[in-house]
């Protein structure tokens, strides 16, 4: 597509992001990042110097900036909120205002620019919890928290904004994992691995509750994919974005094998403890939709995530893992004092 083609990626600079926006620059596009930047600056230090990246370091709750952000731009992306429960519910004030509040008009401002393709990062806990059945777009959504059920709410926005010339599409994720230059250490294959590498103990709570997962090289092709796809093949699309649906303690096994098999490590043996727990939840989500319609299918494992992170650690890409605040998303947002 390119043919200077532009793209604003709102929360560009996140987990997410910082494996994207390499990858949107490499096939040709101009790419604007708007984003706090509480993760450091140094995100895309490699691409400083790129004539086609613009960054923009500032909040989305800024109707200027916003629109100062979209000028020129094709394309939006959206992936910026408080994300997860615990950072969400750390300040729900602040969580609403940027997941919900901020959200319409971030969308008006997007169509008065002449956007006409705008993708939004929205999440599988919209489901709630659904036992015994496999989770597919049309089933009802029943969230459990403000953060999902904000997710959900947006979602009904972006539909009720969406117009001819105005093309939306949105991506329900499961959890993403693996590494990226803004580390998230606060997912559940992150946590088990940092612990497997650190501790040399995994702690699994319970285990056989289902937990869906989506590697982030996947996650962001798949972000790449549908900004090749034609309009029109897109328009109105609400698409699970997963792979696996294992349980915690598949999840844990595969952890502790991948990193016994790295004979750099040294002592190789990984400790794994099982806790008694009273949350059994399960959530698993079905991404066939989006193999069928739109030809995507994931191509790495949980067992790359893994390998992929050994491998940041021993080259000394995660110094100090278990206290870097900029791995964890609530310790972050708890020293900076957002709001």
């Amino acid at each position: 597509m390119p043919d200077n083609h532009h793209v604003l990626v709102i929360g560009g600079a996140g987990y997410v992001g910082a494996i994207l926006v390499p990858k949107l620059l490499t096939k040709g596009y101009t790419v604007t990042v708007l984003d706090l930047y509480l993760y450091g600056h140094d995100i895309f230090r490699e691409y400083s110097n790129h004539p086609k990246l613009i960054q923009i370091q500032g909040d989305l709750r800024h109707e200027a900036l916003v629109k100062k952000a979209l000028s020129g731009c094709d394309s939006v992306i959206h992936l910026a909120c408080i994300s997860n429960d615990p950072s969400f519910e750390l300040n729900p004030e602040l969580g609403k205002s940027i997941n919900l509040d901020s959200f319409r008009p971030v969308v008006r401002a997007a169509k008065e620019a002449g956007v006409n393709r705008f993708l939004y990062a929205s999440s599988s806990s919209v489901y709630g919890i659904k036992e015994g059945v496999e989770v597919t777009e049309d089933l009802e959504l029943e969230p459990l928290t403000d953060y999902s059920r904000f997710k959900a709410m947006t979602e009904e926005i972006l539909e009720e904004e969406r117009k001819p010339g105005f093309t939306t599409c949105i991506i329900r994720p499961a959890t993403v994992c693996g590494y990226s230059p803004r580390q998230r250490l606060d997912v559940i294959v992150n946590i088990l691995t940092t612990h497997a590498l650190v501790n040399r103990k995994i702690r699994v709570f319970g285990g056989d509750q289902l937990r869906p997962n989506i590697h982030i090289q996947d996650m962001t092709n798949l972000y790449v994919h549908l900004m090749d796809l034609p309009l029109q093949q897109i328009d109105g699309g609400v698409y699970n974005g997963g792979y696996f649906n294992d349980t915690v303690m598949n999840i844990a096994n595969t952890v502790k094998r991948v990193v016994e098999e790295d004979t750099d490590l040294g002592d190789s043996k990984v400790e794994l403890e099982v806790v008694p727990t009273d949350d059994n939840r399960s959530y698993h989500v079905s991404s066939t939709k989006l193999q069928k319609e739109l030809g995507f299918t994931p191509q790495f494992t949980i067992d790359d995530a893994v390998r992929d992170l050994v491998k940041a650690f021993k080259e000394g890409n995660l110094p100090n893992p278990m206290d870097d605040i900029r791995y964890y998303n609530i310790k972050t947002m708890q020293d900076v004092g957002l709001k």
